[in-house]
């Protein structure tokens, strides 16, 4: 089993490739379910039956072998974006990858949580500012403590923090596509989804919606977001992961869908930080591996990123 990790509050993240239309069932057949009217992938410009994805790359800026992974993930890979962590100790570095590589497209994934007890990110803003995100030793709240964070944490200390991550990347002189969180989908509470909607309109930018509730609510508002539920790969078995991308790649339904992956080279930096490395490792292999170009272009899925949701939303909002 893959190793034990925060990436979704919650979510189920996982996905068997069924279509919102369809649902497989355990004899492989196919039961009728109810339609969207219209799938999210139709206002990009794709026909109803393109089956369409994201592959984004999350935690772009925690290490650098999570930095030079993820480069290589969408450079020589499948991956079509990344995430990034602007509080992280490596975020200097992926930005200066992402400036070395202007035309990779990239979100802001907004962080209130520090993973690693021995490799510690603080706020971004003056921690006497933002005393409700601090745990009783001061610092970020650990993803076992998400429910404190969630029960404590002010909205007006949360906007302050997150306007200090977007704006650290825009003084950076890069320019993102879409905001995104860390560890909480969806923000993990409604006001924190509603701030981060608000913060994206006001800098032009997408927001990465995860689960059906904030989905629908955003459809309500005639912008794109996925038409399935997420592909988390830390909900995915470590043996047999290639064979199960395969599957999820073959499988693939129509409209949009997207998967967040975590790559990273598995080097002794890597061990020496993350218990979680070995899922790291094997999303890298299979990104960056001849058979995962091979069946995007065997099952003709259109690969696409936020930049092209990103428009849409700007025409929209």
């Amino acid at each position: 089993m893959p190793a034990v990790a925060c990436r979704t509050n919650g979510a189920s993240a996982d996905t068997n490739g069924q279509a919102p239309d369809t649902r497989v069932m355990d004899g492989g057949t196919r039961e009728p379910t109810t339609a969207h009217p219209v799938r999210c992938s139709e206002p990009l410009g794709f026909p109803r039956d393109a089956r369409v994805l994201i592959i984004n790359a999350d935690d772009f800026g925690m290490y650098h072998a999570v930095n030079v992974a993820a480069i290589r993930s969408i450079e020589e890979g499948i991956a079509s974006s990344c995430s990034l962590m602007a509080p992280c100790p490596a975020a200097p570095h992926a930005m200066d990858l992402l400036r070395q590589h202007p035309h990779i497209p990239f979100g802001i994934h907004l962080t209130l949580v520090c993973d690693f007890p021995s490799y510690r990110w603080g706020p971004m803003t003056a921690r006497e500012k933002v005393p409700t995100l601090l745990d009783e030793t001061g610092e970020l709240f650990t993803p076992a403590q998400l429910p404190g964070l969630l029960a404590q944490g002010r909205l007006d200390e949360i906007e302050l923090e997150f306007r200090a991550q977007v704006n650290a990347v825009a003084d950076a002189g890069l320019l993102p596509t879409h905001l995104d969180w860390h560890c909480l989908a969806d923000g993990g509470r409604g006001d924190i989804f509603d701030l981060t909607v608000a913060l994206a309109s006001e800098y032009g930018l997408a927001v990465r919606a995860w689960l059906e509730p904030a989905r629908r609510k955003l459809r309500q508002q005639s912008l794109p977001v996925v038409d399935h539920e997420f592909l988390d790969s830390f909900r995915l078995d470590i043996d047999g992961k290639s064979a199960r991308y395969a599957k999820l790649l073959h499988d693939l339904p129509a409209g949009l869908s997207e998967w967040a992956v975590h790559p990273a080279l598995g080097d002794a930096q890597s061990q020496m930080i993350d218990p979680g490395w070995r899922v790291r490792r094997t999303d890298y292999e299979f990104l960056t591996s001849p058979q995962a170009t091979a069946l995007l272009q065997e099952e003709h899925i259109a690969m696409i990123d936020y930049k092209t949701i990103q428009q849409t939303w700007s025409r929209v909002q």
